[in-house]
Protein backbone atom coordinates (compact mmCIF):
# COMPACT_ATOMS: atom_id res chain seq x y z
CA UNK A 1 0.00 0.00 0.00
CA UNK A 2 2.80 2.45 -0.04
CA UNK A 3 2.46 5.24 -1.75
CA UNK A 4 -1.60 3.56 -2.87
CA UNK A 5 -3.12 7.93 -2.30
CA UNK A 6 -0.03 9.55 -2.99
CA UNK A 7 -0.63 13.25 -3.44
CA UNK A 8 -3.88 12.84 -4.10
CA UNK A 9 -4.48 16.68 -3.73
CA UNK A 10 -8.20 17.20 -4.36
CA UNK A 11 -9.42 14.17 -2.12
CA UNK A 12 -12.05 15.07 0.44
CA UNK A 13 -13.32 12.19 2.16
CA UNK A 14 -12.44 8.74 1.97
CA UNK A 15 -13.84 5.13 3.25
CA UNK A 16 -11.00 2.47 3.65
CA UNK A 17 -13.45 0.77 6.16
CA UNK A 18 -13.90 -2.92 4.18
CA UNK A 19 -10.16 -2.82 2.84
CA UNK A 20 -8.56 -6.55 3.57
CA UNK A 21 -5.30 -5.39 4.95
CA UNK A 22 -4.14 -8.75 6.55
CA UNK A 23 -1.33 -9.00 4.55
CA UNK A 24 0.01 -5.65 4.06
CA UNK A 25 3.69 -4.93 5.23
CA UNK A 26 4.54 -1.39 4.04
CA UNK A 27 1.89 1.32 4.73
CA UNK A 28 4.86 4.19 3.96
CA UNK A 29 3.61 7.04 2.39
CA UNK A 30 -0.04 5.80 1.78
CA UNK A 31 -1.84 8.98 2.31
CA UNK A 32 1.10 11.73 1.63
CA UNK A 33 0.01 14.83 0.65
CA UNK A 34 -3.70 14.36 0.88
CA UNK A 35 -3.53 17.93 1.06
CA UNK A 36 -7.88 18.41 1.44
CA UNK A 37 -8.90 15.06 3.06
CA UNK A 38 -11.21 15.73 5.77
CA UNK A 39 -12.85 12.07 6.73
CA UNK A 40 -11.19 9.28 6.89
CA UNK A 41 -12.53 5.89 8.01
CA UNK A 42 -9.47 2.90 8.30
CA UNK A 43 -11.45 1.79 11.38
CA UNK A 44 -11.50 -1.60 10.57
CA UNK A 45 -7.64 -1.97 9.35
CA UNK A 46 -6.28 -5.38 10.26
CA UNK A 47 -2.15 -3.67 10.50
CA UNK A 48 -0.61 -7.02 12.06
CA UNK A 49 1.81 -7.59 9.48
CA UNK A 50 2.31 -3.79 8.78
CA UNK A 51 6.54 -3.03 9.22
CA UNK A 52 6.69 0.16 7.89
CA UNK A 53 4.09 3.09 8.54
CA UNK A 54 7.15 6.02 7.73
CA UNK A 55 5.33 9.32 5.95
CA UNK A 56 1.38 7.84 6.49
CA UNK A 57 -0.21 10.55 6.90
CA UNK A 58 2.31 13.17 6.20
CA UNK A 59 0.72 16.26 4.88
CA UNK A 60 -2.80 15.45 5.51
CA UNK A 61 -3.13 19.32 6.35
CA UNK A 62 -6.65 19.20 6.87
CA UNK A 63 -7.90 16.38 9.10
CA UNK A 64 -8.55 17.77 12.26
CA UNK A 65 -9.20 14.14 14.35
CA UNK A 66 -7.65 10.73 13.75
CA UNK A 67 -8.47 7.70 15.69
CA UNK A 68 -5.86 4.77 14.97
CA UNK A 69 -7.28 3.12 18.29
CA UNK A 70 -7.59 -0.06 16.66
CA UNK A 71 -4.42 0.22 14.89
CA UNK A 72 -2.12 -3.11 15.72
CA UNK A 73 1.40 -1.68 15.80
CA UNK A 74 3.29 -4.61 17.44
CA UNK A 75 5.66 -5.51 14.55
CA UNK A 76 6.14 -1.80 12.96
CA UNK A 77 9.93 -0.64 13.06
CA UNK A 78 9.69 2.69 11.25
CA UNK A 79 7.35 5.71 12.33
CA UNK A 80 9.65 8.02 10.83
CA UNK A 81 7.10 11.24 9.81
CA UNK A 82 3.88 9.52 10.66
CA UNK A 83 2.33 12.50 11.62
CA UNK A 84 4.11 15.48 10.06
CA UNK A 85 2.42 18.29 8.71
CA UNK A 86 -0.93 17.82 10.22
CA UNK A 87 -1.20 21.18 10.36
CA UNK A 88 -5.12 20.77 11.55
CA UNK A 89 -5.24 17.77 13.37
CA UNK A 90 -6.51 18.95 17.03
CA UNK A 91 -7.31 14.98 18.21
CA UNK A 92 -5.34 11.77 17.89
CA UNK A 93 -5.98 8.41 19.48
CA UNK A 94 -3.04 6.08 19.29
CA UNK A 95 -3.91 4.89 22.80
CA UNK A 96 -3.05 1.03 22.11
CA UNK A 97 -0.29 1.68 19.80
CA UNK A 98 2.81 -1.37 20.67
CA UNK A 99 5.27 0.51 19.36
CA UNK A 100 8.29 -1.57 20.93
CA UNK A 101 9.73 -2.46 17.73
CA UNK A 102 9.92 0.79 16.60
CA UNK A 103 13.34 2.41 16.04
CA UNK A 104 12.80 5.24 14.10
CA UNK A 105 10.36 7.86 15.52
CA UNK A 106 12.31 11.07 13.38
CA UNK A 107 9.77 14.19 12.89
CA UNK A 108 7.23 11.99 14.01
CA UNK A 109 4.95 15.12 15.38
CA UNK A 110 6.86 17.73 13.00
CA UNK A 111 4.54 20.66 12.41
CA UNK A 112 1.03 19.50 13.99
CA UNK A 113 0.35 22.66 14.86
CA UNK A 114 -2.81 22.31 16.57
CA UNK A 115 -2.72 19.72 18.96
CA UNK A 116 -2.67 21.53 22.21
CA UNK A 117 -2.25 17.81 24.56
CA UNK A 118 -0.35 14.52 23.40
CA UNK A 119 -0.12 11.87 26.63
CA UNK A 120 2.52 9.11 24.78
CA UNK A 121 2.94 7.61 28.44
CA UNK A 122 1.91 4.13 26.53
CA UNK A 123 4.61 4.34 24.04
CA UNK A 124 7.52 1.69 24.11
CA UNK A 125 10.82 3.69 23.28
CA UNK A 126 13.71 0.70 23.94
CA UNK A 127 14.60 0.65 20.93
CA UNK A 128 14.11 4.19 19.47
CA UNK A 129 17.43 5.15 17.96
CA UNK A 130 16.28 8.66 15.74
CA UNK A 131 14.14 11.47 17.43
CA UNK A 132 15.12 13.91 15.89
CA UNK A 133 12.56 17.01 15.58
CA UNK A 134 10.06 14.30 17.01
CA UNK A 135 7.81 17.25 17.82
CA UNK A 136 9.64 20.49 16.49
CA UNK A 137 7.15 22.77 15.54
CA UNK A 138 4.22 21.65 17.44
CA UNK A 139 3.67 25.35 18.31
CA UNK A 140 0.50 24.65 20.07
CA UNK A 141 1.40 22.33 22.64
CA UNK A 142 0.93 23.08 26.10
CA UNK A 143 1.10 19.41 27.68
CA UNK A 144 2.97 16.71 26.71
CA UNK A 145 4.15 13.19 28.17
CA UNK A 146 6.93 11.47 27.70
CA UNK A 147 7.92 10.76 31.18
CA UNK A 148 8.27 7.22 31.13
CA UNK A 149 10.33 7.45 27.71
CA UNK A 150 13.26 5.10 27.92
CA UNK A 151 16.09 6.69 25.45
CA UNK A 152 18.89 4.72 26.47
CA UNK A 153 19.56 3.80 22.73
CA UNK A 154 18.77 7.08 21.20
CA UNK A 155 21.78 8.70 19.20
CA UNK A 156 20.00 11.61 17.29
CA UNK A 157 17.83 14.14 19.73
CA UNK A 158 18.00 17.38 17.48
CA UNK A 159 15.78 19.75 17.08
CA UNK A 160 13.54 17.15 19.20
CA UNK A 161 11.26 20.42 20.84
CA UNK A 162 12.20 23.18 18.36
CA UNK A 163 9.53 25.43 18.58
CA UNK A 164 7.44 24.17 21.10
CA UNK A 165 7.04 27.75 21.44
CA UNK A 166 3.46 27.22 24.21
CA UNK A 167 5.27 24.62 26.19
CA UNK A 168 6.02 25.64 29.76
CA UNK A 169 6.96 22.44 31.64
CA UNK A 170 8.33 18.94 30.52
CA UNK A 171 9.20 16.28 32.61
CA UNK A 172 12.41 14.95 30.85
CA UNK A 173 14.21 13.92 34.15
CA UNK A 174 13.94 10.26 33.49
CA UNK A 175 15.95 10.73 29.81
CA UNK A 176 18.99 8.63 29.17
CA UNK A 177 21.61 10.59 27.16
CA UNK A 178 24.57 8.58 27.25
CA UNK A 179 24.52 7.10 23.77
CA UNK A 180 23.54 10.49 22.05
CA UNK A 181 25.32 12.06 19.53
CA UNK A 182 23.91 14.99 18.36
CA UNK A 183 21.77 17.06 20.09
CA UNK A 184 21.45 20.86 17.91
CA UNK A 185 19.02 22.80 18.67
CA UNK A 186 17.15 20.18 20.87
CA UNK A 187 15.33 23.33 22.84
CA UNK A 188 15.53 25.61 20.42
CA UNK A 189 12.79 28.70 20.45
CA UNK A 190 11.43 27.09 23.49
CA UNK A 191 10.50 30.59 24.78
CA UNK A 192 8.15 29.92 27.50
CA UNK A 193 9.93 27.08 28.97
CA UNK A 194 9.91 27.64 32.80
CA UNK A 195 11.06 24.19 34.32
CA UNK A 196 13.34 21.86 32.65
CA UNK A 197 15.75 18.91 34.54
CA UNK A 198 18.48 17.74 32.80
CA UNK A 199 21.02 17.50 35.28
CA UNK A 200 20.99 13.61 34.93
CA UNK A 201 22.40 14.38 31.46
CA UNK A 202 25.26 12.17 30.31
CA UNK A 203 26.82 14.35 27.01
CA UNK A 204 29.71 12.39 26.94
CA UNK A 205 29.36 11.33 23.18
CA UNK A 206 27.87 14.53 21.91
CA UNK A 207 29.10 16.12 19.49
CA UNK A 208 26.92 18.85 18.29
CA UNK A 209 25.37 20.80 20.71
CA UNK A 210 25.42 23.67 18.82
CA UNK A 211 22.24 26.41 20.07
CA UNK A 212 20.44 23.76 22.13
CA UNK A 213 19.23 26.45 24.31
CA UNK A 214 19.29 29.07 21.74
CA UNK A 215 15.55 31.51 21.86
CA UNK A 216 15.22 29.86 25.61
CA UNK A 217 14.63 32.03 28.29
CA UNK A 218 17.62 33.63 30.57
CA UNK A 219 16.11 32.73 33.23
CA UNK A 220 16.28 29.34 32.23
CA UNK A 221 19.39 29.40 30.63
CA UNK A 222 20.64 30.33 34.10
CA UNK A 223 19.05 27.00 35.69
CA UNK A 224 20.52 24.94 33.10
CA UNK A 225 24.16 25.68 33.95
CA UNK A 226 23.71 25.41 37.37
CA UNK A 227 22.68 22.47 36.65
CA UNK A 228 24.88 20.95 34.43
CA UNK A 229 28.45 21.67 34.02
CA UNK A 230 28.90 19.88 31.67
CA UNK A 231 26.79 21.61 28.53
CA UNK A 232 29.67 23.71 26.32
CA UNK A 233 28.89 27.44 25.97
CA UNK A 234 27.98 26.82 22.30
CA UNK A 235 24.39 25.17 23.90
CA UNK A 236 23.83 28.61 24.47
CA UNK A 237 24.38 31.02 22.19
CA UNK A 238 21.94 32.83 20.34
Amino acid sequence: MSHMFYLCKSLEELNLSNFNTNNVIDMSYMLFGCFSLKKLNISNFNNNNAKDMNNMFNACESLKELNLYNFNTNNVEDMNNMFSRCDSLEEINIKNFNTSNVNNMGQMFFACKSLKELNLSNFDTNNIINMSAMFSCCNSLTKLIISNFNTNKVKDMSYMFSNCSSLEHLNISNFITKNVINMSKMFYNCSTLKELNISGFNTNKVTNMYEIFSGCSDELKKKIKIQNKKIKKEAFLS
